[in-house]
């Protein structure tokens, strides 16, 4: 099967978007590893990341994606996802991760990066 047969077999429709995103390795609840990646492609049903660590071919997983819309203009958002790793193939860098959980959160204030005067300062 060829793998654009394959792309049309999928439930959820991907889009091919760049988020930087950390994740955590879970066992039974605990973080096992810390690391960061960014993804390839996103669907509701689930995320293709790239990273530079190998990571296990299976297991749970957590990824907050650092989510490129600001809340109300104001306030920046990660998605945070909880599911399980069902591919990584042997050698790559590349992870399928299939969502089971997922829920927007707050992270803090967005600040424009123009300078701004503050009173009584001189130019």
């Amino acid at each position: 099967m060829s793998e654009q047969q394959r792309a049309e077999q999928r439930l959820n429709g991907r889009y091919p978007i760049t988020l930087e995103l950390q994740y955590k390795l879970l066992n039974k609840g605990r973080v096992e590893q810390l690391g960061v990646g960014r993804t390839l492609n996103i669907s509701s049903g689930g995320v293709l990341f790239e990273t530079d660590e190998l990571l296990p071919a299976t297991g749970p997983i957590e990824l907050a994606l650092s989510w490129p819309f600001l809340l109300q203009g104001i306030c920046n958002l990660k998605l945070v996802m909880r599911g399980k790793i069902v591919r990584c193939d042997s050698g790559s860098r590349v992870i399928a991760v299939k969502a089971e959980y997922h829920e927007f959160h707050t992270a803090g204030v967005h600040t424009p990066k123009s300078r701004t005067m503050t009173a009584g300062a001189v130019s």
